[in-house]
C-alpha cells in the first residue's frame, strides 16, 4: 500500500510544473497544458485524500473538475484557432494588440 504522502508529494512536483509552465512560456497552447496540468494536480490530491478517509465525495468533486476542465480547453482552443486565424501567431505577446 502506497502512502497519501507520496501522492502529495507527486501532486505537489506536477503542480510546480504547471506553474513554471504558466510563467515561463508565451505559447499560448503550452500555458493550457500547463493548466490542465495544475487542474490534474489539485485531482490527485483529492483522490489521495478521498483514498485516505474512505469517502467518495473527493472522486465526485474529480468528476465535476474534469468536466470544467474539459469544457475550458474547448472554449481555449476554439479561441486560440480564432485568434491564429487573425493573427498568424499564438504568442501571448502578440495577443496584448488585440485591445479595443
Amino acid at each position: 500500500m502506497i502512502p497519501t504522502s507520496y501522492y502529495l508529494a507527486l501532486s505537489a512536483v506536477l503542480f510546480t510544473l504547471g506553474v513554471a509552465g504558466v510563467l515561463t512560456r508565451r505559447n499560448a497552447i503550452i500555458i493550457f497544458m500547463s493548466v490542465e496540468l495544475m487542474l490534474n494536480s489539485a485531482n490527485l490530491a483529492f483522490v489521495a485524500f478521498a483514498r485516505q478517509f474512505m469517502d467518495l465525495s473527493g472522486q465526485v468533486f474529480v468528476f465535476f473538475v474534469m468536466v470544467v476542465a474539459a469544457a475550458e480547453v474547448a472554449v481555449g482552443l476554439a479561441l486560440i484557432v480564432t485568434i491564429f486565424r487573425s493573427k498568424q501567431s499564438i504568442s501571448v505577446d502578440e495577443l496584448n494588440q488585440l485591445k479595443g
